[in-house]
């Protein structure tokens, strides 16, 4: 893991990223703490760039493209004209809408927040304190650097949205900004910040982590972004062709491909060799477009430590950019799968106190989509100031634990034995093989499953075939709950789940499933003692 001073402390900006490429790198200039200061003054309010109305009205068109485009084609009128005339009137209305918000729109920095002020009829005024900015994300698309702006978003803890989006700046008055609002939330939170961030260095940034093109590809491997992209497909086809045109369409297209590789033989196993073929590469095409895709969203990514912040930059035509304080940190997640130890490899996320927007790509929540499992603990080490990661002491569960893993499996395989004996009669029961399978995963997941806790730290670790560490700093912990379902008061188990500030939808939950009773109500009085008496971090 490299841990050498980013050579952009060395002009003075410690928030300015170089690199082929980065957002910072399009910036003729070097943003410092007075450049900042000059560039967005506290006297008085600022809009918009001129051209914010087009990338307002893009943003729009890019969200309604799918209905105008089904009103153009298969709109209810049988009149051409009228259908376009319809989307017409949608652009007009998105045209002036777009120019309304840039009309209406402004912005001032003052002394310890940010104001927004919206709309003409129905006003708006916001005030942002600094100290409530959790995360600053910096969007470039390919237009965006071809006329030298940004989007900036300020993030919250709370609420649905942004706290402010501001579509669109110039890209020194964005990079001034993100200036701002660092150094200044940095002193508005120096009294409340952790020890180890207090002491953390704010005049330096060095670079954490950064992925080869070598590593990007691994990503790719290892991930299901091209499978998810297809179903995606898949579903759009389905929702915009009319009746069963797009069924048609994937009958035809799996027909043909069929066909072209049935060369094969007309015998049943050169039906399996056909069907094998196109399995395998079926796959192969998957792979490779989750392979273009991760170099699309992750080429040249950094992971930046600048004083208490952490900063992520990536992106190949997008280039996105965030930075969040250390402290906002609520949860981390290692996760390694089947592909990630064939590569030795394995990926770190981190949960934070900032708006969740499903699965919105501006939020911080990958510190290492991949990397080598030694850098991961490094990572984890430096920036939990955990010096004993991983723990070397792992509690087991409850013996019989493995029972309780078992059920999925045991009613998978019940349930695939009852289909195929309908459909194939005796030869159903064949179903019945998942059964072993099923069994060696729960023995397996039991063996190694466990759990582990100091006086700082609470960490669980899980899976078998695919495996994730999930742990969180006790004092982030904000609520707990013993569960007891009718089958563990049978079998004298119990179940701790833990709820922290900004766990992701798709993020593993923290909890330590079928513990003995006693070490679980053991376990939830030392945690209630200990959250208790410390203050909530945030």
């Amino acid at each position: 893991m490299t841990t050498t001073p980013d050579p952009a402390g060395d002009d003075g900006d410690p928030g300015h990223l170089h690199g082929a490429g980065s957002i910072a790198a399009s910036s003729t200039a070097t943003v410092t703490d007075a450049a900042a200061d000059a560039l967005l003054p506290t006297d008085g309010e600022r809009r918009l760039h001129p051209l914010s109305w087009l990338f307002v009205l893009l943003s729009q068109v890019g969200q309604m493209l799918v209905p105008l485009v089904a009103i153009a084609l298969f709109g209810a009128s049988r009149d051409d004209g009228a259908r376009l005339g319809i989307v017409a009137v949608a652009l007009v209305a998105l045209l002036i809408g777009a120019v309304w918000r840039y009309l209406t729109f402004r912005y001032r920095i003052g002394s310890d927040s940010v104001f927004v002020r919206s709309g003409l009829f129905e006003r708006s005024l916001r005030q942002i304190p600094f100290s409530r900015i959790h995360d600053v994300a910096l969007h470039q698309t390919l237009l965006h650097r071809l006329f030298g702006v940004a989007e900036v978003r300020l993030e919250s803890a709370g609420g649905s949205k942004p706290e402010a989006r501001m579509q669109v700046l110039t890209l020194a008055e964005a990079l001034a900004l993100e200036q701002v609002v660092r150094r200044r939330a940095s002193a508005t939170d120096a009294v409340e910040a952790h020890a180890q961030d207090a002491t953390a260095p704010a005049d330096q940034s060095r670079t954490l982590l950064a992925l080869s093109i070598g590593e990007v590809i691994r990503l790719g491997l290892v991930s299901n972004r091209g499978m998810v992209v297809v179903a995606g497909a898949v579903a759009l086809l389905m929702q915009a062709l009319p009746d069963n045109m797009a069924g048609d369409l994937l009958t035809r297209v799996a027909r043909e491909a069929f066909g072209r590789v049935s060369v094969l033989g007309d015998a049943w196993q050169g039906q399996l060799m056909a069907a094998t073929l196109l399995l395998v590469l079926a796959l192969f095409a998957l792979r490779l477009l989750s392979v273009v895709l991760a170099l699309v969203q992750y080429h040249g990514f950094r992971l930046v430590e600048d004083g208490r912040r952490l900063g992520v930059e990536r992106g190949l035509l997008t280039r996105l950019r965030n930075s969040v304080p250390r402290r906002r940190i609520q949860a981390w997640t290692l996760q390694e799968g089947l592909l990630h130890r064939l590569l030795r490899r394995r990926s770190l996320q981190v949960d934070t106190a900032v708006v969740s927007r499903g699965q919105d790509q501006r939020s911080l929540s990958e510190l290492a989509p991949i990397a080598p499992a030694a850098e991961c603990d490094a990572l984890v080490r430096h920036l939990l100031d955990a010096g004993d990661w991983p723990p070397t002491q792992w509690r087991p569960l409850h013996r019989h634990a493995w029972l309780r893993l078992l059920t999925p499996g045991l009613v998978f395989s019940l349930l695939l034995a009852a289909g195929l004996t309908w459909w194939l009669g005796a030869w159903g029961l064949s179903g019945l093989l998942w059964l072993p399978w099923a069994v060696l995963a729960a023995t397996q997941h039991a063996r190694r499953a466990g759990y582990a806790i100091d006086d700082r730290l609470l960490a669980v670790r899980e899976g078998w075939w695919s495996r994730h560490w999930r742990f969180a700093e006790i004092d982030k912990l904000q609520a707990l709950r013993l569960r007891r379902t009718p089958f563990d008061r049978c079998t004298g188990m119990a179940s701790l789940w833990l709820d922290t500030a900004g766990a992701g939808a798709m993020a593993p939950s923290l909890r330590i499933r079928f513990l003995p009773l006693a070490d679980a109500r053991a376990l939830l009085d030392r945690l209630t003692r200990e959250v208790a008496r410390r203050p909530l971090r945030w």
